[in-house]
C-alpha cells in the first residue's frame, strides 16, 4: 500500500513538473552533443594539424638553411607580416595582386554576408572609419535583414506551403497532418537539389581547385549561416567575369537563405513538431492568467470610477458661490 502511494506521488511529481524535467533533459543532452562534436573534431583534425606543423617547420628549416644571409628573426618578422596582410584579405603573392578587395562587387558581396550574418571573414575592414561604420551598418542592417526576410517568406509560405495542403485536404479529402508531412519532405528535396547539389556542380566547374564535396561543403556553411570563410568563391587570379560572378553569388546566397527559412518553417508548421516543441516550453498556468486580467480590469474600473469622482468634486468647486436663504426667515417674511 505504502509502495503504491509513494509510486503514484512520485509519479503525480514528475506530471505536475513535466516541462521542467524535458527542460533539463534538453539541456544535458546540448551539452553531450557539444561535447560529442569536441571530441570528434578533435580526434580527426589533430593529426592533419601536426602534419602540417611538421611541414611547416621543415620548410622554414630547408628555407634558412639556403639563403644562410637571412636571420631567423628577420624571416620570422616578415612572415608575420604577410600573415596579418592576409588577415585582412591582402596577399603578397603575385598571381593574387590584380583583385582588389574593396571593389563595388566586392563590397557589394561583403556587405551581403555582414547583413544575412555569413561572415567568412577573407575581408575585414582596414580603417578606424570603416570598422566603426561596420557597427553602424549592422546594428541597423541586422534587424532590418530580419525584417526583411520575415517578410518575404510570410508571403512566399502562403503559396508554397498552406495552399497546397489545404488544397490536396478539401479537394481531395486526404488527412491534412500527412499531407504536410509529405509536402514538406517534397520541399526539402526541392530545395536541397535547386541550392545544394546542383549549386555545387557548377562552383566545382568554376572553382579550378575545388571539388564536389568542398563545393557542397560552402553551399552547405553559406546558407546555414555559419561562414567559417575557408572556402570563397571568385578569389582566384585567373577568375573570369569576376565582377558578374560576385554579383551572382550574392543572389545565390540571399535566394538561398530565403529558400531556407521557407523550408524551416514548413517544418516547423508540422503538428508533430509543434507538440514536440511544447515539451520544452513553459506552460501557461490559466487560473494564473484569468487572477491577472481580474485584477487589471479592477484596477481599471476603480481608476475610472477615481477619475469619475474627482471630476465631479471639481465641477463643483468651479460653480459659483450662491447663499441660500432658510426655510425661517421665509416663513417670517411671509407672515410679516
Amino acid at each position: 500500500m505504502l509502495q503504491s502511494l509513494a509510486g503514484s506521488s512520485c509519479v503525480r511529481l514528475v506530471e505536475q513538473h513535466r516541462s521542467a524535467w524535458c527542460f533539463g533533459l534538453l539541456v544535458l543532452g546540448y551539452l553531450l552533443y557539444l561535447v560529442f562534436g569536441a571530441v570528434v573534431f578533435s580526434s580527426v583534425e589533430l593529426p592533419y594539424e601536426d602534419l602540417l606543423r611538421q611541414e611547416l617547420g621543415k620548410l622554414k628549416q630547408r628555407f634558412l638553411e639556403e639563403h644562410a644571409c637571412l636571420s631567423e628573426q628577420q624571416l620570422e618578422q616578415f612572415l608575420l607580416r604577410v600573415l596579418e596582410a592576409s588577415n585582412y584579405g591582402v596577399s603578397v603573392l603575385s598571381n593574387a595582386s590584380g583583385n582588389w578587395n574593396w571593389d563595388f562587387t566586392s563590397s557589394l558581396f561583403f556587405a551581403s554576408t555582414v547583413l544575412s550574418t555569413t561572415g567568412y571573414g577573407h575581408t575585414v575592414p582596414l580603417s578606424d572609419g570603416g570598422k566603426a561604420f561596420c557597427i553602424i551598418y549592422s546594428v541597423i542592417g541586422i534587424p532590418f535583414t530580419l525584417l526583411f526576410l520575415t517578410a518575404v517568406v510570410q508571403r512566399i509560405i502562403v503559396y508554397v506551403t498552406r495552399r497546397p495542403v489545404l488544397y490536396f485536404h478539401v479537394r481531395w479529402g486526404f488527412s491534412k497532418q500527412v499531407v504536410a508531412i509529405i509536402h514538406a519532405v517534397i520541399l526539402g528535396f526541392i530545395t536541397v537539389s535547386c541550392f545544394f547539389f546542383i549549386p555545387a556542380a557548377i562552383f566545382s566547374v568554376l572553382e579550378d581547385d575545388w571539388n564536389f564535396l568542398e563545393s557542397f561543403y560552402f553551399c552547405f556553411i553559406s546558407l546555414s549561416t555559419i561562414g567559417l570563410g575557408d572556402y570563397v568563391p571568385g578569389e582566384g587570379y585567373n577568375q573570369k567575369f569576376r565582377e558578374l560572378y560576385k554579383i551572382g553569388i550574392t543572389c545565390y546566397l540571399l535566394l538561398g537563405l530565403i529558400a531556407m527559412l521557407v523550408v524551416l518553417e514548413t517544418f516547423c508548421e508540422l503538428h508533430e513538431l509543434k507538440k514536440f516543441r511544447k515539451l520544452f516550453y513553459v506552460k501557461k498556468d490559466k487560473e494564473e492568467d484569468q487572477v491577472h486580467i481580474m485584477e487589471h480590469d479592477q484596477l481599471s474600473f476603480s481608476s475610472i470610477s477615481d477619475q469619475a469622482t474627482s471630476m465631479k468634486e471639481d465641477q463643483k468647486a468651479n460653480e459659483p458661490f450662491v447663499t441660500s436663504q432658510s426655510p425661517t426667515s421665509n416663513d417670517s417674511s411671509i407672515n410679516n
